[in-house]
């Protein structure tokens, strides 16, 4: 390792060559790998990686316009058009009669116009979604110079400081330094929008939101280089034909064969046979040549899907490709998120399904201690929906002194608190996922079954599980481990379904 930190930062592909996960290195390493510090980098440095490494955005693909419009007349069909066009100013340019132009410039019109529409209505869409781009441009605030400065997030490069606080979008992957824990919206990147719980020396993805909290982060990886930059780049590599395409080609091939048997046979027939003239048999030829395909057939699929982007362009989406239209409308499986697209993402808890497992405890008691082990500011899904279920919020720390409060940790699973009583006594209530909750109680093996039981009787009614547990702290010292933990209910939380869900799902089943 002290080989690899001793050799200057070259490129961005340094740490994907050298095997070297800036992820999972200590902090102290990552600084002196990155040749950066808290303090930040200064301008002129950040100018000489910006050249190295390139602007902080995924890389565009720029096309060739006129390209793009001559690809629109490179498929079967429009090459049995093309060689009638041929045809018609070529061969039949024979016994003092010129060209035929009329054919050779009405089998041309027909290929500009279909052309000519699926440029401009693809044109169209790209230029939409780019300008989307430019009015949702990142902004960051970064530590350059010693001094915070809000700039583009385009111009972060590996070893710059970054501020990150609530609503943040996360402009670049980054590890974070010193300040509160947050919670991560990674929807964008996992499809679950319920939060995770980041804490110093962990890694935030580009394009995650910040949900709660305030830190700095150092900037470890940028533009493609990114989670999501490598994860764009497989999506762009993989090269698919779509379904519409497949068609169109089998259609074009299946119009070649048929005219090139029919061609021969009529030559022989024509000439051989019956000895028609040169320019006779060529118009013939023609005829079959043209009426064979399906000229309009591009045209009017074009025209089709051009309308079907028009109306989606109403509802707010934006298609960048039209066959795309095609290729929904003939997908098999639709895979969606539930949370927040098939839900309201509001969680509730179902006060009449509370089950309580100690006899001097009710339901009520097991969700003032839930309430107590939740936070009363900058709450997340979960705490909010608890201490709404009391008749006043301010119950949670109702005759009680906070002597300490446990975050929500991917470790751990569950918050605590640690709180004194009216009657001075301390305890340690705690509440998190079930399966954490019941490995710290001492009765877990007699109340195993029953909670199971009970998690799979929830999980059937389309409930998540949350567990409440309570000890008491004889020592009266927050590092004391307490006495033993006591098991004390379980609470069903329910998302309940957006009012049009089931009309939704319907509706994708008619259409197949």
């Amino acid at each position: 390792m002290a080989e690899d930190l001793d050799k200057p930062l070259l490129d961005p592909d340094t740490f994907d060559r050298k095997g070297i996960d800036l992820g999972i290195l200590p902090l102290d390493e990552v600084f002196e790998y990155l040749r950066t510090s808290p303090r930040g980098l200064l301008s002129g440095d950040a100018d000489e990686r910006l050249k190295i490494f390139g602007p902080n955005r995924l890389e565009e693909k720029r096309e060739n316009k006129f390209l793009k419009f001559l690809g629109f007349m490179w498929n079967p069909l429009s090459w049995v058009m093309e060689a009638a066009a041929l045809m018609a100013i070529a061969l039949a340019n024979s016994q003092s009669l010129g060209p035929d132009w009329q054919d050779f410039v009405g089998i041309v019109c027909l290929l500009l116009i279909n052309a000519t529409i699926s440029f401009f209505e693809e044109n169209n869409a790209g230029n939409a979604a780019a300008a989307l781009m430019a009015r949702l441009a990142l902004k960051t605030r970064v530590l350059r110079d010693g001094q915070w400065q809000e700039q583009d997030a385009s111009i972060l490069v590996p070893g710059d400081i970054i501020s990150i606080k609530l609503g943040d979008i996360i402009p670049a992957d980054a590890r974070l330094l010193e300040g509160d824990p947050l919670k991560i919206d990674q929807s964008v990147l996992t499809g679950e929008s319920l939060p995770v719980t980041k804490k110093k020396g962990e890694q935030v993805f580009s394009g995650s939101t910040c949900k709660q909290g305030e830190i700095e982060a150092v900037v470890i990886a940028t533009g493609a280089t990114t989670f999501f930059g490598k994860t764009a780049r497989l999506v762009d590599s993989t090269d698919v034909t779509g379904h519409f395409q497949q068609v169109l080609t089998s259609i074009g091939n299946f119009c070649i064969c048929s005219i090139a048997v029919g061609m021969v046979l009529e030559i022989i027939i024509m000439f051989p046979v019956q000895h028609r003239s040169y320019r006779i048999g060529i118009n013939n030829l023609l005829v079959l040549l043209i009426g064979g395909i399906p000229i309009a057939m591009p045209t009017v699929l074009s025209v089709t899907l051009a309308i079907g982007s028009h109306r989606l362009s109403q509802q707010g989406a934006i298609t960048k490709r039209m066959t795309a239209i095609e290729e929904m409308a003939g997908m098999d499986v639709l895979c969606c998120d539930k949370t927040g697209t098939l839900t309201l993402n509001s969680l509730t808890v179902d006060k009449n399904l509370i089950e309580v497992f100690i006899d001097y405890m009710d339901k009520d008691t097991i969700l003032l201690l839930a309430g107590r082990a939740s936070r009363l500011e900058n709450q997340d899904a979960i705490d909010a929906a608890i201490v709404s279920m009391l008749a006043d919020p301010r119950e949670a720390r109702a005759n009680i002194r906070e002597i300490h409060f446990l975050p929500f940790n991917p470790v751990d699973k569950r918050t605590a608190i640690t709180y004194i009583d009216s009657d001075g006594k301390w305890y340690r209530a705690t509440k998190g996922a079930p399966e954490q909750v019941l490995n710290l109680c001492q009765q877990k093996n007699e109340i195993a079954q029953r909670v199971y039981a009970i998690i799979d009787r929830f999980a059937e009614k389309g409930l998540r599980s949350l567990a409440v547990a309570y000890q008491e702290i004889p020592e009266k010292s927050n590092n004391s481990p307490g006495g033993p933990w006591r098991f004390c209910g379980l609470l069903p939380l329910f998302d309940p379904p957006r009012h049009d869900s089931g009309e939704t799902i319907l509706r994708a089943l008619s259409l197949g």
